[in-house]
């Protein structure tokens, strides 16, 4: 019987005979074959979880990030806000320190000049 003869029998509508081809000769014969691929159907579930896995980690990272974002510009503000002039005056007020009025003095070490 060749294969064109196998498929028109096999499409033909006659009834098909399963137990010609589950037999243990057959079944023996493909085991290579069968575990090839309960190896891919185990690899591929593997993949579909690490995937859920990443993307629950992704999503996390994604929430910390935007979380310490808003912190940096939070904090990033209190600081520009701080170093103003009128606040940095208001600060040191109660350690006893004030703004200049007039230019600082400049103070020359007479060691150093030379005698000439």
């Amino acid at each position: 019987m060749s294969e064109q003869e196998k498929i028109s029998t096999l499409f033909s509508g006659d009834k098909f005979d399963w137990k010609k081809y589950f037999n243990y000769e057959n079944i023996v014969k493909n085991i290579p074959f069968i575990l090839f691929l309960s190896g891919i159907a185990v690899a591929y579930i593997y993949n579909g979880h690490y995937a859920d896995k990443l993307s629950r980690r992704i999503s996390t990272s994604e929430k910390n990030v935007k979380e310490l974002e808003y912190e940096y510009k939070t904090i990033k503000s209190e600081v520009i806000f701080r170093s103003k002039p009128t606040e940095m005056i208001n600060a040191v007020a109660p350690m006893g320190l004030k703004e200049l009025k007039e230019p600082p003095v400049v103070l020359i070490d007479s060691s150093s000049i030379s005698k000439d």
